[in-house]
């Protein structure tokens, strides 16, 4: 049995696993000295009368390491795409030619680096705050249900023992997600 009172084990472990893949796609989304076609998903671009992802309005691409492409399906777009890549904060200089824009990838420069590593750690910071408030909401649903009695003593501390498993195994897999980003940015 893993569920008492408001408190449900699989809701705890499916809410911390939300936390480490908000963190995969904030990592995406940091730039590298290499070309990943995740770097362009935060970009949105006024379409149509409202804000869409990039990869809704072209195909994206790496055709090689260091170049990213977007073929605009529409060429009326190509120069929103071209404007939203520019503005963005990833210091990218896009070439358009027709409804094919290229983005080469520049290689970073040590502070550059450093900066990215930093953001990596504060990105890495605000998931093991939300898996520990995810531990903390747990924990306060298990007291609840064993002062009002819906669960024991014992299942109290064996669900506790549970929830605490589960908040190691996501610290662990954050820790692990950052360490090999910074090794991805620091990487020359």
């Amino acid at each position: 049995m893993s569920k008492a009172g408001d408190f449900s084990l699989k809701d705890i472990e499916r809410r911390m696993d939300g936390a480490v893949e908000a963190l995969k796609k904030e990592f995406g989304g940091l730039r590298t000295g290499r070309a990943s076609i995740a770097l362009l998903d935060p970009i949105k671009i006024d379409a149509y009368g409202s804000l869409t992802p990039i990869n809704q309005v072209g195909t994206v691409s790496v055709p090689e390491s260091r170049m990213l492409s977007v073929q605009v399906w529409d060429k009326n777009l190509a120069p929103a795409v071209d404007k939203a890549i520019r503005n963005s904060s990833l210091g990218l200089n896009p070439v358009v030619e027709g409804t094919l824009i290229r983005i080469p990838i520049p290689p970073l420069n040590e502070e550059r680096r450093a900066e990215l590593a930093k953001t990596a750690g504060t990105y890495a910071e605000q998931a093991r705050v939300a898996v520990r408030n995810v531990r903390r909401d747990g924990m306060e649903a298990l007291k609840r249900a064993e002062k009002d009695n819906l669960i024991s003593e014992d299942e109290h501390k064996r669900f506790s023992d549970q929830v605490q498993k589960a908040t190691d195994h996501n610290i662990a897999a954050i820790d692990e997600l950052l360490k090999a980003k910074q090794e991805e940015i620091t990487q020359v």
